[in-house]
């Protein structure tokens, strides 16, 4: 599976352009469960992400466009994504 935090950080960079992006890979705190390879990484992530594409969106669709651009992921083994939306600073 190989997936890491810095390739869906890439993927997000490039897609979405965002003002802050943080991915964290919680896989290891979710070892043993379904769907889990055992490894300790790449099944389980958190995103933090703001960006000006986000702007006037409901939550719903600024939740679909990180799931569009993190896809491929998906399709690859990725398990749980949490997403976090970051608003522009005032």
């Amino acid at each position: 599976m190989n997936i890491t935090a810095q390739q869906l950080e890439n993927r997000l960079q490039a897609d979405l352009q965002p003002f802050f992006l943080q991915v964290e890979d919680e896989s290891a705190a979710h070892a043993g469960h379904a769907s889990s390879d055992g490894s300790g990484q790449g099944t389980h992530f958190h995103v933090r992400i703001g960006a000006q594409v986000f702007t006037g969106l409901t939550r719903v669709a600024r939740h679909r466009l990180v799931y569009d651009s993190l896809q491929q992921f998906t399709d690859r083994g990725l398990h749980a994504l949490t997403i976090e939306i970051v608003d522009l600073p005032t």
